[in-house]
């Protein structure tokens, strides 16, 4: 137990009792930022402030504008539309991903911050869909980008993407939404693939 002496300062008696409740919760070895409890704490926070970035390209992009309305009110979930990359956390790509589409996706997903976690919508975006066969579509977005979450479906209805925000929210809060380090760490795989398809590449190659 710390004793706080009669001639500290409010200053000094603040830092005395967090040091004494860290002491208390956690073994002396553990710092405070990489403990449980604040790792827990960060999770839950992410989980319930996620900012949509919404990639539409083709009638995929029809079933996001009803989460908005009255009716779903996807706000009360701690979600809410942004319209830059800089501001969002979650990237939801929604219908086909042409070739050159792929290129506005890959410059999009670069420039958001960590952390940062993609959701592909659609068959189209899973597997190709009813264009897996053609010549300017991508077929797996996941040899481009790490995705952290599929809903399925042509397209799903907006109660399947509330169940998947649902999903998504459990997978932050485990820890296990590890998508935007595993880019990082595969990074030259991931830039092999993307350069493999995208033949005018005139974008800056980020290295982390």
């Amino acid at each position: 137990m710390i004793t706080i002496g009669k001639d500290s300062k409010p200053d000094d008696k603040a830092k005395e009792l967090q040091n004494e409740f860290f002491c208390e919760a956690l073994p002396k070895e553990v710092a405070p930022i990489n403990s449980k409890i604040v790792q827990k704490f960060y999770n839950w926070a992410q989980a319930n402030s996620m900012w949509i970035l919404a990639f539409g390209t083709g009638c995929g992009s029809i079933e996001m504008r009803p989460l908005y309305t009255a009716r779903y009110d996807i706000s009360r979930y701690g979600m809410a539309p942004r319209p830059t990359p800089r501001q969002s956390s979650v990237f939801i790509i929604s219908g086909y991903a042409s070739v050159k589409t792929l290129k506005r996706i890959v410059r999009s997903y670069e420039q958001m911050q960590n952390p940062k976690f993609v959701i592909a919508l659609g068959s189209c975006t899973v597997n190709g869909g009813m264009y897996f066969d053609s010549y300017n579509t991508i077929n797996r977005l996941d040899q481009y980008l790490p995705v952290d979450l599929y809903i399925a479906g042509c397209m799903p209805r907006p109660e399947s993407l509330i169940a998947g925000f649902d999903k998504m929210r459990e997978i932050i809060k485990s820890g296990k939404a590890e998508g935007a380090n595993t880019y990082a760490k595969n990074f030259e795989w991931y830039k092999s693939n993307q350069k493999k398809v995208i033949k005018d590449w005139n974008m800056p190659d980020y290295n982390w």
